[in-house]
């Protein structure tokens, strides 16, 4: 386990961990690959697409259509994003809750900044956090360290005294990279055995388990 003085600061993953993005990434992806490889593609293939950035999932399949490629799944994303995502289980009270208690919250996610602002504004969660870096932010997205300590360094806050919770090996990877704690959530749509492998310090069943591992309860 990641050795940690007193937790003052929470990271947070966005997608499949505060928000449920996990229909909508699937049928952004689909409709771009469906488009560019008719029927070779299923909903079992792209689940290993969630977590990477755009950049890197599809530079792999054609670099030359790359940015063609991610701007047709932003456009589908944007357009379909208020009607396919939800907020996880116990999310907002479990925010709320530190946020009186006085911990730093922030965002460490791939996306960019006008989705990460969508998906805020639709679930009221944007109140909650201090700082959010976004792929818009740095050069090197998670499992790079780059991401973790960006956002320490702007809420004034040092590796040992922070968790990073996500859904994914980037997030558990980025923040033991980092040197903070890390909390993997067990809702993850790729399961949370194939997260546990990874060895985060915690796994969560619930966002609110995040407040008796923090003492706020």
């Amino acid at each position: 386990m990641t050795e940690t003085k007193q937790v003052t600061t929470i990271l947070f993953d966005l997608d499949g961990t505060l928000i449920n993005t996990n229909e909508l990434i699937i049928a952004s992806f689909l409709h771009t690959l469906d488009h560019y490889y008719p029927e070779r593609f299923t909903r079992e293939d792209v689940l290993a697409f969630i977590g990477p950035s755009l950049f890197e999932t599809f530079s792999r399949m054609d670099a030359e259509k790359c940015d063609e490629m991610i701007q047709m799944y932003r456009a589908f994303n944007h357009e379909k994003h208020d009607t396919l995502v939800t907020e996880y289980e116990t999310v907002y009270e479990t925010l709320d809750e530190l946020k009186k208690a006085g911990y730093k919250l922030g965002i460490v996610t791939t996306k960019i900044r006008d989705t990460v602002n969508m998906g805020l504004k639709l679930t009221n969660l944007g109140q909650f956090f201090e700082v959010i870096v976004t792929m818009d932010d740095v050069k090197m997205p998670k499992p790079d360290p780059e991401p973790v300590l960006l956002a320490l360094e702007q809420i004034g806050s040092k590796p040992g005294e922070a968790i990073m919770v996500g859904d994914n090996y980037h997030d558990v990877l980025a923040g033991k990279n980092a040197g903070t704690a890390t909390a993997g959530v067990a809702w993850t749509i790729k399961g949370a055995e194939e997260l546990a492998k990874h060895q985060p310090d915690y796994m969560l069943e619930k966002m609110s388990d995040l407040l008796q591992i923090v003492g706020v309860k």
